[in-house]
Parts: structure tokens; sequence; C-alpha cells
């Protein structure tokens, strides 16, 4: 069983990067464990708490106002800090389903996860479908079973559940001593420590016994008889239950190890932190059009741009877009292809973030995300590359559940408007679409509090106010079709359906799911997508 710590000597600079994400569902404390996270990599002096009602402090990550009103992650961040050699690039991610259009392209950046789950709720939906995505792009996962200083469920109905939900194997990494108001410690059964809090029964991690078992004294000392009687139970029937630890199993997504902690409480962090450095995948291969593999080794820089966020800092209107690295070594002031547009850029000022805040990037590696300060030229899907004609694929937009027509309160504001909302799409929170007849402009998302978001910043930072109206349409699937003349001939006919997406490609916007069904049928050469895959290419 390989968990020893990772040793960096003689390891290329790609080789010490972990590119990872955090999933889960809302409320499971994902973004309390990303404090402590940076808090245990060094990357901040103290964490603040999620904000509570009433409660003033806010989750560092979480910089947009709307988060901090409402205690939830509605924007992917990306935070990089160094820990013994190891470079982490954690890339937090929305947990609030509303929102997974951008989780789902924050998990094309990166090369494993940790899934958070509640030790009371255990697996919720939104885990499930995240957990699903990572699936898809066989990303190795690693199990947080959070809140164990409250009252939840049995360890091993825990364990069950996600071996029989998920049907992954499970590696328990660590054991809960005691739980709720009874709850003592953490078991490190794989190195034979006792994780605990000098203040006793229910106190803040703090104190590290070594121990030689379960029946050492050292663990033993002030718990209650029947707490240790469940511990003993927990790891014989662990042991002889579930798999031991396969670093290649965990690799290729068949098996995930699971730590119980607690974020608020520190237990278990510096555990996820030893084993992501030790265990989770360097930087690998990214697949791109014509059949081509992109290798990290390789000399020459290519990179991707998965993610866009428009005014980081409200005063300079910026906008940046996030670029995971996949081969070569970036240098600040490097001139790159800009391959949809074919034309050459300098990136004279790449940054390195830190949630909100960030600095200049002299040189980076593959795994690593820089930020690229632009006007607009790059795009969510855009790949940069050292002059070679290439486009990393797997990037998706999918077609939105939700439609709502555009009212503009004042209408002098038209140009703000548009701008604000070709922005917004341009980070991939909405999707907009341009009706051939009429000049009304209909959004598109995923969930409604998309649309709150949408309004908040309209009016913050473009001091546009907005609202939606509904339309008769409830879903939208992009027309294709091989034979062009056909396309055009069946768009002409349907133009009252008609709406072109952002990048002109045209959409068909249907009352309902029967309709969907009749169109198709009654249209065999046109396919109605769900999902488009995003290759930025010019024509």
């Amino acid at each position: 069983m390989s968990v020893e710590p990772a040793a960096t000597d003689g390891l290329l600079p790609f080789q010490k990067r972990r590119t990872f994400a955090i999933i889960s569902h809302p409320d499971a404390g994902k973004t309390t464990l990303t404090e402590k996270l940076l808090l245990g990599g060094g990357a901040i002096r103290a964490a603040g708490q999620v904000r509570a009602r009433g409660e003033r402090r806010r989750a560092r990550s979480d910089w947009m106002k709307i988060e901090q009103e409402r205690g939830i992650s509605v924007s992917s961040s990306v935070m990089m800090f160094e820990r013994n050699g190891i470079v982490f690039n954690l890339l937090d991610t929305p947990g609030h389903e509303d929102f997974s259009e951008d989780t789902y392209r924050t998990l094309t950046a990166v090369d494993a996860a940790i899934m958070v789950i509640d030790a009371a709720k255990g697996i919720e939906s939104q885990t499930r479908k995240l957990f699903e995505v990572c699936r898809l792009r066989d990303i190795p996962i690693i199990t947080y079973v959070n809140k164990i200083d409250r009252e939840g469920r049995h360890p091993l109905e825990i364990l069950d559940e996600i071996q029989e939900a998920l049907a992954l194997d499970v590696t328990p990494m660590s054991w809960p001593v005691g739980m709720g108001s009874d709850f003592f410690g953490v078991y490190d059964h794989i190195h034979n420590r006792y994780l605990t809090s000098s203040a006793g029964r229910g106190g803040a991690f703090d104190t590290v016994r070594e121990v030689s078992g379960v029946e050492d004294e050292k663990l033993r000392d002030g718990i209650f008889d029947n707490i240790l009687s469940d511990l003993e139970e927990n790891v014989e029937l662990g042991g002889a239950g579930y798999s031991e630890f396969d670093r290649e199993s965990f690799l290729e997504g068949h098996l995930t190890p699971v730590f119980f902690g607690s974020a608020l409480k520190d237990f278990g962090v510096d555990q996820i932190l030893d084993f992501i450095a030790a265990n989770a995948p360097a930087p690998h291969s990214q697949p791109a059009t014509r059949g081509r593999t992109i290798m990290p080794d390789e000399g020459k820089v290519t990179g991707f741009v998965f993610k866009v966020q428009a005014n980081m800092d409200p005063k300079h209107r910026d906008r940046i877009a996030f670029v995971r690295l996949c081969s070569g070594t970036f240098k600040r002031g490097m001139k790159l292809k800009h391959v949809r547009a074919g034309k050459p850029i300098t990136v004279s000022a790449p940054i390195f973030f830190f949630a909100e805040e960030r600095e200049i990037a002299e040189k980076a590696y593959p795994g690593d995300v820089i930020g690229v300060p632009n006007h607009g030229q790059l795009r969510v899907g855009d790949t940069l590359s050292e002059g070679e004609d290439i486009h990393v694929t797997g990037l998706p937009a999918f077609a939105p559940e939700i439609l709502r027509r555009v009212r503009l309160s004042d209408t002098m504001r038209v140009k703000q408007m548009r701008r604000g909302l070709e922005d917004l799409a341009e980070e991939g929170l909405v999707q907009i679409f341009k009706p051939v007849i009429g000049t009304n402009w209909i959004v598109g998302v995923v969930g409604v509090l998309q649309l709150d978001v949408v309004i908040d910043r309209l009016k913050a930072e473009y001091q546009t106010e907005i609202d939606f109206e509904p339309v008769m349409y409830n879903t939208a699937r992009w027309a294709e079709c091989e034979d062009g003349v056909k396309l055009d001939r069946f768009l002409e006919t349907n133009r009252a359906h008609v709406a072109l997406d952002r990048d002109d490609k045209p959409v068909y916007l249907f009352k309902n799911a029967w309709e969907v069904s009749y169109v198709s049928e009654k249209n065999p050469d046109i396919k109605f997508r769900e999902t488009r895959e995003i290759v930025q290419v010019d024509d």
C-alpha cells in the first residue's frame, strides 16, 4: 500500500503538480474544506467560516457579492499553493446544481477530485451527478466524509452506500473515534496514528499520538467503552470487507480511498493533502483534434481555455481567461498562437490565482492554471499553442433547460445590457439566443438561480437593471445536418422557432418534449443536439 509522503527529488516540474477539484452537494462543507486545505498548505494564516445567518465573515474563495450574501459558491475559482515540494492547483467548483455546467467544464481541467459527503446525509443527488461526470472522464476520486463531529450515519453504512450506489471499490483510510457529541478524534490505521484534541472530546485537532493499534492505551485513554468497541468492530470488519488500497485501481477510477473527518475542526485535512501529494496523478495527456494526444513532457507549449471570468476586478473591467497548460514550459512574454483566430498573441501579464487575489506568473508548467487578461479575444474552448494548429477537445456546451426573454427597464441601456449578456455568455454562466424573428434576446440557463446571478451582476457590474419574462418555449436544441441545403431549407421554413447562439450556430426552440419528438420524426435528416462540443474554429 503506497501511502507514504511524496518524494520530489529528481522529478520534472510538471511531475510535481497536482491539479484537483472539490465536488459535493450544497452544504456538505466543500468551501470549509477548501479553506482548511489552503490553511494546511500554508496559503493563508486563518480560515474564515462559511457565512451563516448573522455572520459577516465569508469564505475566502467566494468573492462575488451574491456568493457572500447567500453563503454558496456560484463560480469556479482557482487557488495555487506549495507544500513539501508539491505544487497544488485547487479548482473550487460551484456546489449548487444550477451551476453544473461551470463545474463540468472545470472538471475538464483537473486530474483528480475530492468528493465531499455529509456524514449524516450520505450520497446526495448533486454528488451523484458530479461523480458520473468524473467517471465519464476517468477522474480518480478521493472521498472525504465530513461533519463526523456531528451526529451522523454509521461509518460502515456510509461505506456500503458509496460502494453500492456508485459501483466503486472503497478503502477506508481512517475511522472516526466516536461521532457527534461523543466525538474524540480519528484513528489513522494506515500509519497507526491517533488524531485527537488536547481539549478532549469535541475539540479541534491539534494532537497526533503514535499508537501500535486499537489496543494501545494511548488511544484508549479517556474514551468510552462503547466507542472503543465500535471502533474495534469497524477496523475488523473494514479490513475483511473492503478492498486494500491499490494505486493503479484508484488512478483508473475503480477505487476510492475514504477519509473520515471534520473540516470545521481540522480532522483529516492533512491526511488528504499528504495522500494527494503521494498518490494523485501528475498532469497527463489531453485529447485533441486530428487524432492527436498532447503529452505533458512535450517541449512546446499548449493550453486550453476552460473558463472566462469578466470583471473579477470591477474597477478595471477586466476579462480573464483561465488556461490549463497541457505541455511545455510557459514563460512570461511568450508569443502563443491563438489557434481559432489564427493570430499570435503576446502573453505579457499572465497571472496565478488565489481566489480574487493574483500575482504575476513568470513561469508555469503543465497542470498549472494561468490567467490571461484579454479584451474578449479568448473564449471557452480556445486553444493556445506554440505554433501548432491544434484544438484540445472534450469541453461541452449543454442545451439549457430554462428559457426566458430579457426585459430591460431602461431602453437607453440596450448597448450595456447586450455587452453584459455577451460577457456572461462568454464565461459560460448563461447562453444567449438571438431569435431570427424579433429583437428581444432569449437567455438560456440550466437552473433558475443563474437568472438571479445574471440580474445581480448586470446591476452591479454594468449598472443595468433587467428582468425576465416567460416565453412559449421550454427547451432548445442545436440543429445540425450533413446536407447544408436541407438544413437551410428547414431553418427558413421554421423561422419562428429558430434562433442563433453567440457563435451563430442555429438553435431550434421547442415548446415541450412532445414537440421535440414530433419535429424530430418529421425531419429525420436534421439532428437536434442536447450538447455541442466546444471546439472554437473560425470559418
